[in-house]
């Protein structure tokens, strides 16, 4: 049996209206009792996973939260924080910077709010709404993140973020950049991916990749889709992730795919 379960959440545990099934919940819950650990792995800040976590009972029955694309670990039921890694200064400022002359909104994150300097943006609000946090609106937004940041959010509409991360890659080589949604253009620092954080914690737990079963949709989910010893691809994710994925599930996230691919791939004994 897989002994970590690695779940993004929007777009694959929850449905389109941002809610957890109660079938996902019991099975998800079910695979615990049978010794299964959860890890929930997404781009939303810590604080706008919470409430996921508590919706599994992982504050109870055990769990991780891998926020920001993981450049964050939390054991959730302590509270303990395995690891972690942030932006500096000086490429917050240059980000913010190039983001204000490509004319593209940028959002940086505190503990409990997101920064901006363009909160009537739609994906700004976007953001907001997904991870039920209030928007702070700056004037200058690399003055006004005095805080750690483990990343910045660049976004508008997918046709222009395809440009956007294209030069955004080539001005900055040394951080990590890729899209978790078609209008969202995640950067954090060097080398961080969902695939990364997943490996530090399994190693954590003396495990290997062949111990996980990740499923996700998105882009920023196929580095722990080709990460897995068994990575799944809900019926609705980006082409390219079902492209590397060794299974795609005939479910969408509006049909509780994470529960078939837990009775399919953890029960089936």
């Amino acid at each position: 049996m897989y002994s970590f379960i690695a779940l993004d959440i929007d777009g694959t545990l929850a449905n389109s209206q941002k809610q957890i099934s109660l079938r996902n919940i019991q099975t998800l819950l079910k695979a615990v009792e049978n010794g299964a650990h959860i890890a929930l792995v997404s781009g939303r800040p810590t604080f706008g996973i919470e409430p996921t976590a508590k919706t599994l009972l992982l504050d109870k029955v055990g769990g991780f939260i891998l926020s920001f694309n993981g450049a964050k670990i939390i054991n959730y039921a302590t509270g303990e924080v395995l690891y972690q890694n942030v932006l500096s200064p000086a490429d917050v400022y240059a980000i913010c910077k190039e983001a204000k002359r490509m004319e593209v909104p940028a959002i940086t994150y505190s503990n409990e709010a997101l920064y901006s300097t363009s909160a009537s943006s739609v994906y700004v609000q976007k953001e907001a709404t997904i991870n039920q946090m209030p928007i702070v609106e700056v004037a200058d937004l690399a003055a006004a993140t005095t805080f750690q940041t483990p990343k910045c959010l660049l976004v508008d509409d997918p046709e222009k973020l395809v440009k956007v991360e294209l030069a955004m890659k080539e001005k900055f080589p040394n951080l990590s950049i890729y899209r978790s949604e078609p209008y969202f253009l995640e950067i954090m620092p060097q080398g961080i991916d969902k695939a990364f954080s997943l490996n530090i914690l399994l190693q954590h737990y003396g495990c290997t990749a062949k111990d996980l079963i990740a499923m996700g949709d998105g882009f920023n989910d196929l580095s722990m889709i080709k990460f897995a010893g068994m990575g799944v691809a809900v019926q609705n994710a980006q082409e390219v992730v079902k492209q590397v994925a060794n299974y795609v599930s005939p479910y969408t996230n509006d049909e509780d795919a994470v529960a078939h691919a837990v009775e399919r791939f953890i029960f089936c004994d």
